[in-house]
């Protein structure tokens, strides 16, 4: 058997999007990753679908996996011909322990890469609003491990050398050793009057940051209870903080945001979230699927084969657009055959996708939901009509009841079946105990029962209850409707039911809290 290949990557100090183009590469087509806690889960998106997933930071029941283990653990599973990624949060070389890794794998014969990532030790004060160095206060910056025991530090760091060295000091794992660190700085030379910037989390959503003196900063760490991981920063640069604290200045800053949409639009989502300075914390519970039955794809093909029957074709949703051309290309069938047909969207998305496809809505209610497009319909359509409607299997039936009512034939077909979605995901459970979700975003009643049914099967007995601490974020009325018959009081609903209105409302929110409004 041949040999695999081992990547040692570094996945940055936190925030997923901070990996690099050349880690995330090797993440996607890995076999095996194995991770700890300081790799962000949601960088596990990103793997293969078969791809193995083995954790060797801390559980609850069992202490973390010795180093000497990891490193053979490495050998082992390149000696099975498997591709390795081994994520380290940070900068793999600085204190990752990359060398000893490597090491051992080039005395087995492995191939190995060693990516590095952006290590904390700049990330996180830039995030804080800190440049490590600057042109008129700091031409130069030393990294400093603070994990060790003060006995360890005095044998493993020459204060009287270190102290002046650099303008500015960044101290890595120290917080518990925040007080021998400032007397020994003080001791050796700096003012007691030097700022001192914590970082706690930095470019997460619980990132805090306490800052003093040399003098102060042991007693305002403890007052704040700032408990690690945290960067320590040293020096006059800290004074920048107080014009280019940048993120912390986003409306969703300090909120991660449970996105449950389907995986194909997530991002959307998500990178909205994330450009208001919000967390996306992506756990998708719905998957569309075209229908696979024989019946199914019968009645498809006999409902568009009658393409110049149609004066209507409605299409509520953007997944029912993509999954109306794709059974057209599928059948072979022309576009052009519906020239009979005008073309109704509901939401100003669909009427996008229906547009990318060269089809210009006809309609386009101002409510983005079937009460709207009835409303619209109103003194256009007629009596003895015919209207297709493709649309997924869970949709409401509100809409073809009153079209038959007013007189309309009409002609449903489940273009797509919306199926539920379980990630594997051990960390949102844990998450939701610990308070660590703050708003969950549904975008229809599925994610809402799709997402508790998820959970269930996680191990969360009661789904409802775990999610009473969050703030529940509809995209409208009726999806709040079914988040309030499962027990979850939705209290943020926006006025425009579209992601960007969602988006808004969030933000909205955030700032009322805030007492900015």
């Amino acid at each position: 058997m041949d040999k695999g290949i081992v990547y040692l990557v570094g996945a940055g100090p936190g925030d997923p999007k901070l990996i690099t183009v050349r880690g995330l590469e090797a993440l996607k087509r890995s076999d095996v990753i194995v991770y700890d806690r300081l790799a962000s889960p949601q960088l596990l998106n990103y793997t293969k679908p078969d791809a193995e997933r083995i954790y060797v930071g801390k559980l609850p029941d069992r202490h973390t996996m010795k180093q000497e283990e990891i490193n053979q653990l490495l050998v082992d599973l390149a000696l099975q011909g498997k591709t390795v990624i081994r994520l380290k949060g940070g900068d793999p070389t600085v204190f990752g322990r990359v060398g000893e890794e490597a090491e051992l794998l080039h005395r087995n014969g492995i191939l190995y890469e060693i990516i590095p990532g952006i290590t904390s030790a700049i990330a996180v004060p830039a995030y804080a609003g800190i440049p490590v160095t600057h042109r008129d206060l700091a031409s130069s910056f030393s990294v400093i491990t603070g994990h060790e025991s003060p006995e360890k530090l005095d044998h493993s760091i020459y204060w009287d050398k270190v102290t002046n060295a650099t303008g500015t000091l960044v101290f890595l794992m120290g917080v518990a050793k925040i007080g021998y660190i400032s007397d020994q700085l003080i001791r050796h030379g700096r003012s007691p009057d030097t700022p001192v910037a914590l970082v706690q989390w930095g470019t997460r959503a619980e990132q805090r940051t306490v800052t003093g003196i040399l003098s102060d900063i042991e007693a305002k760490v403890k007052a704040a209870n700032l408990q690690p991981p945290a960067v320590i920063i040293v020096g006059d640069v800290v004074k920048q903080r107080a014009t280019l604290s940048w993120v912390e200045k986003k409306p969703l800053f300090g909120q991660r945001i449970l996105v449950t949409r389907a995986r194909s639009q997530a991002s959307e989502l998500a990178a909205k979230i994330d450009e208001l300075g919000g967390e996306a914390y992506e756990f998708p519970v719905i998957e569309t699927r075209l229908p696979s039955t024989k019946e199914a794809e019968s009645a498809i093909e006999q409902a568009l084969g009658a393409a110049e029957s149609y004066d209507w074709v409605m299409l509520t949703s953007i997944n029912g657009v993509d999954c109306f051309f794709r059974w057209l290309d599928r059948f072979g069938i022309d576009i052009r055959r519906f020239h009979r047909a005008k073309f109704a969207a509901v939401g100003p998305k669909t009427a996008e996708a229906l547009a990318s496809r060269g089809v210009r809505a006809d309609l386009l209610p101002e409510s983005f939901r079937a009460e709207g497009l009835l409303d619209s319909l109103s003194g256009v359509i007629a009596e003895g009509q015919t209207a297709l409607l493709p649309r997924g299997d869970l949709a409401r039936k509100i809409l073809p009841e009153e079209l038959k009512i007013r007189g309309v034939k009409t002609v449903e077909i489940d273009v797509y079946d919306t199926v539920l979605s379980v990630p594997e995901d051990r960390w949102l459970p844990e998450m939701l105990e610990r308070g660590e979700i703050h708003t969950v975003t549904f975008t229809s009643s599925s994610t809402v029962t799709n997402l508790l049914e998820a959970l269930r099967r996680l191990g969360v007995r009661n789904p409802a209850e775990a999610l009473k601490s969050c703030e529940i974020a509809c995209i409208g009325p009726v999806t709040a409707k079914t988040a309030e018959a499962n027990g979850l009081k939705a209290t943020i609903v926006p006025d425009t039911y579209t992601i960007d209105g969602l988006v808004e409302a969030l933000a909205d929110r955030r700032r009322v809290s805030k007492g900015e409004d």
